[in-house]
């Protein structure tokens, strides 16, 4: 009975969060807003109908993973090697110029603050490494609700892929180094490469697998059945490889990324097309209960009790973004639109973010002063940033003219022109 009662409370929260969506659609907002907020107002911190003790059971996360696993499918279905071939290398520069460049930004900006304050400057890099990381699930859902087209959305998707991967590599290195300065645990040095490749790893060997048997004239209900079970056994394989590692998570999106990276480069267009359209329901449930849980863990109290910390957190990562973006793109001669408005479009951060923090503040366990300094940033900020980075997401489309019907135009797949917007 307390089993069906958790899963009726969740499905009403988001029942309540879709008309939520629907809502703020008058106001000329994205619905992905109207779903955060909802998680936020219907969380443990303020309704309490989506209590922590749901939050912390073992079958929620489960499923919770196995969702993102899906999630994964919007951008592994994007990583088809012929189409990224036309951007290569100057997709790889930007994705770090505009990483890098939050790092240094945000690390500077409060190695200055802290000296100034006599908080130890070694905690600045901490910040600046959880900074430069992109949580790819708010922007992409303004990508889904307003059919965007153009070069800023076809960089955009498999930007978010390898901005993870720089976002790990950064973070955990910085978070090794913390480590050796204060007591407590910490991920090894040799855990980086495990945290990157694994999750990928676990992808393709299902992609393979099932990609064979999606080539095949399948029907509809099939062909779900099989992608639903390769997503599955990903999230199988990550949870008996998570539980085998202790200190570590498994990026699951990762996983459902790499599994439809594979099976998308093994069939043909016409049946991938085919495959997207047919799996978009299964994708727009898992985009939905993603960002709820999301907004559900993050108390909106927060926002009152912000500091000088989370304002300057959210502007210094805001101006290394998006000048770390421009600067990328106007080096590698991407398009116009890619060098001004691609910048916006990464500001969404708070699911990345939090995880990180997490990671931070047990590493700076033995420092519980320096750890209430990064929590307290972050989780204001987690709140702040993620209202703000939604809104300036489809503000960024909109300005590139890739929102058909806004005064801009429409693109076919390769960011190719096709028709002006009616």
């Amino acid at each position: 009975m307390i089993v069906w009662t958790c899963i009726l409370r969740w499905l009403l929260v988001l029942g309540i969060a879709f008309l939520a969506g629907g809502l703020i659609k008058y106001a000329k907002l994205p619905s992905i807003l109207g779903w955060l907020i909802a998680g936020m107002l219907l969380g443990p911190h303020a309704l309490g109908l989506l209590p922590q003790a749901l939050l912390d059971e073992a079958g929620y996360k489960v499923f919770l993973s196995f969702l993102q696993c899906a999630f994964g499918l919007m951008l592994g279905t994007e990583l088809v090697i012929l189409r990224l071939r036309s951007y290569g290398k100057a997709l790889v520069i930007t994705t770090l110029t505009q990483s890098l460049g939050t790092f240094f930004v945000v690390s500077l900006v409060f190695a200055l603050v802290f000296a100034s304050q006599g908080v130890p400057v070694f905690l600045a890099p901490v910040l600046g490494s959880i900074a430069l990381a992109t949580a790819p699930a708010p922007a992409l859902s303004v990508v889904r609700e307003f059919h965007t087209k153009g070069p800023v959305t076809d960089t955009l998707l498999p930007m978010a892929v390898f901005d993870d991967v720089v976002g790990i590599v950064v973070f955990f290195t910085v978070n090794a180094i913390t480590a050796r300065r204060v007591s407590g645990g910490s991920v090894p040095l040799y855990m980086i490469p495990v945290m990157i490749f694994l999750p990928i790893a676990i992808g393709l060997v299902p992609g393979f697998l099932f990609g064979a048997l999606l080539k095949k004239p399948l029907g509809r209900a099939a062909s779900l059945s099989l992608m639903l079970a390769g997503i599955a056994a990903c999230t199988v394989l990550g949870l008996l490889f998570n539980s085998r590692m202790s200190g570590v998570t498994l990026n699951y999106m990762l996983m459902g990324v790499s599994f439809s990276a594979v099976f998308s480069n093994m069939v043909d267009e016409k049946r991938l097309s085919q495959l997207v359209t047919w799996f978009n329901p299964i994708l727009s449930f898992a985009l939905l209960a993603c960002i709820v849980g999301l907004g559900a863990p993050l108390d909106v109290h927060l926002i009152l009790g912000a500091g000088l910390y989370t304002f300057v957190y959210i502007a210094s990562r805001a101006v290394g973004k998006y000048f770390g973006a421009r600067f990328g793109a106007k080096a590698t001669h991407m398009p116009e639109t890619v060098q001004k408005y691609l910048g916006l479009t990464l500001l969404p951060h708070s699911g990345v973010s939090l995880v990180f923090t997490g990671i931070a503040c047990s590493t700076l366990a033995a420092e519980p002063a320096l750890s209430g300094v990064i929590q307290g940033t972050i989780a204001a900020a987690a709140v702040i940033n993620e209202i703000i980075a939604v809104i300036t997401a489809k503000k960024g489309f909109e300005l590139a003219g890739e929102i058909p019907g806004k005064g801009g135009r429409r693109y076919a797949a390769g960011g190719r022109k096709a028709e002006s917007a009616s």
